[in-house]
């Protein structure tokens, strides 16, 4: 298992803000790995950062062996590297199969391969499958955020970027986006999870990231973290 994303001593300013100061991490082909902190620690930034969104100050980004810290989105995209953004952004005046569609834009790869995927997705989505005709805007906020990971898939991406598929979502659906989410793994998808429920990110990642005011301030095991007093404290509500 090679390293496939390589992050290091990135800086990220917004303005005259050093919004992220010297973060190095690295995600393994076939991992789920986390970002937990809280709001405002830098994670969206990092994730914007890696997926092309942001420049960086300094620093380099390495995915598959190749730098990507110059590279503009849609190139960063087509080597297999996509994003599920933060409030999910699906087209709500689309139905969920053009939305789908559109995941499947920048591919080369034939009608065929496509519709394989289409298949993948309802499968693995059968919400989805059931709504295909329905425009977007109607769907709930958890259906929303299984569409947005549908569209990501479509890409047919070697590693997905997620950015807070969790929020505004009640318990219940959180916890079948997180089986979803570990499904997509076991399909071989490799998984940078940047997420505000520590609790359940530590419950599926095999290693985490603390990030506390743009920068890492601890590392390792999901499980050894999730154990930690200083973690359990600041993140799992913990006394």
């Amino acid at each position: 298992m090679g390293e496939m994303l390589s992050v290091k001593n990135i800086n990220v300013y917004y303005g005259s803000i050093h919004a992220i100061k010297d973060v190095s991490f690295h995600v393994n082909e076939g991992e789920i790995v986390t970002l937990i902190g809280a709001n405002g620690a830098g994670k969206t930034t990092t994730m914007h950062a890696i997926s092309g969104l942001l420049k960086l100050q300094s620093g380099e980004i390495d995915y598959c062996g190749q730098t990507i810290s110059k590279m503009e989105a849609h190139k960063i995209i087509r080597l297999g590297l996509a994003q599920v953004p933060e409030g999910r952004r699906v087209f709500s005046g689309l139905t969920v199969q053009q939305n789908l569609q559109m995941g499947a834009y920048t591919r080369r790869d034939g009608k065929e391969a496509i519709q394989n995927d289409f298949d993948m997705v309802f499968d693995l989505l059968p919400r989805l499958k059931e709504r295909r005709n329905q425009p977007a805007g109607t769907l709930s906020g958890g259906e929303q955020q299984m569409l947005a990971m549908g569209r990501a898939l479509m890409c047919k991406p070697k590693m997905l970027l997620l950015d807070e598929p969790s929020m505004g979502l009640s318990p219940l659906l959180v916890k079948e986006i997180f089986k979803i989410i570990r499904q997509v793994n076991r399909n071989g998808v490799t998984v940078l999870l940047v997420e505000q429920n520590a609790k359940m990110a530590l419950e599926i990642a095999n290693r985490a990231y603390v990030l506390e005011t743009g920068t890492i301030k601890m590392e390792g095991e999901a499980t050894e973290l999730a154990n930690n007093i200083e973690v359990r404290k600041a993140y799992l509500g913990c006394e």
